[in-house]
């Protein structure tokens, strides 16, 4: 009974520490969706909280790419049933967070089946009680697999860019996440913006359509600064936060954490 109570003492205490779940969504694909995935990981654990990035792009993942990882297990290995996805953590020390490689190149993941799909939501709301933050990088678009992984999470970062094609789809995302979620809390990120005050100023075009068409006000959580140290670190095939830490773009994904977590 004894060491019955300390792992549920144990249990209540890792419950009771301050927890967020973000997914990072965007309308297309060329915005910056998974090193902003990356990025924000990286910046939360820097804060001394226990993180997991979740590949949750089912056609097209990249993280392990980007991160330069070969990691033994992926998620298509948890989809076929050969392992729990517990089991499927990678341990990326240079961060200080973990990681769910997605399967880079297999698109078959993104044709998985509604019940397979909603288990893995299940497992992964289980698997993120062991975790204070929690980051799934989504699939670009809106299709069904999407969106049923952005209902597991508290918030949901749309990424969006100054781009017409990039502004629309963005707003088609939050359009449809908020007509099945009204009450999701939904949040708006600007990458590779000229300035800040331009940022502000994409920002704005998206939140005059949601309030003309959706009534909905979906807040800005950040702009990201147009940055040439970001590719550098993606070729590197090593985080900005390690590589060029004082940078404008690590600079404003910092702030942007400081502001999701208060």
């Amino acid at each position: 009974m004894q060491q019955s109570n300390g792992g549920y003492n144990s249990a209540v205490a890792e419950m009771s520490q301050p927890k967020g779940t973000y997914a990072v969504a965007s309308g297309k694909g060329g915005v910056g969706k998974t090193w902003f995935a990356i990025t924000l990981s990286h910046a939360l654990a820097n804060l001394g909280r226990k993180t997991l990035l979740f590949d949750g792009d089912l056609g097209l993942a990249n993280v392990d790419i980007q991160l330069g990882l070969m990691p033994k297990h992926d998620l298509g290995t948890v989809v076929s049933g050969k392992l729990p996805l517990n089991q499927a953590t990678l341990s990326f020390d240079d961060g200080g967070f973990d990681i769910i490689a997605g399967r880079s190149g297999s698109g078959n993941l993104a044709n998985i089946s509604a019940n397979r799909l909603h288990t893995l939501g299940e497992d992964l709301s289980l698997l993120s009680a062991a975790y204070q933050s929690v980051v799934l990088d989504l699939g670009a678009g809106v299709e069904r697999t999407v969106r049923n992984l952005a209902n597991h999470v508290d918030t949901v970062l749309v990424l969006t860019t100054d781009e017409p094609t990039a502004l629309t789809d963005a707003y088609a995302f939050i359009k449809i996440t908020h007509m099945e979620q009204p009450d999701a809390d939904i949040k708006v990120v600007v990458n590779m913006a000229n300035s800040t005050k331009e940022g502000e100023r994409t920002y704005n075009t998206i939140l005059k359509a949601c309030e003309g068409f959706l009534k909905f006000s979906p807040p800005l959580a950040g702009v990201i600064r147009r940055d040439p140290k970001v590719r550098d670190s993606i070729r590197a095939q090593s985080p900005i936060l390690m590589r060029f830490p004082n940078t404008e773009a690590a600079i404003d994904v910092g702030n942007i954490v400081n502001n999701l977590t208060g």
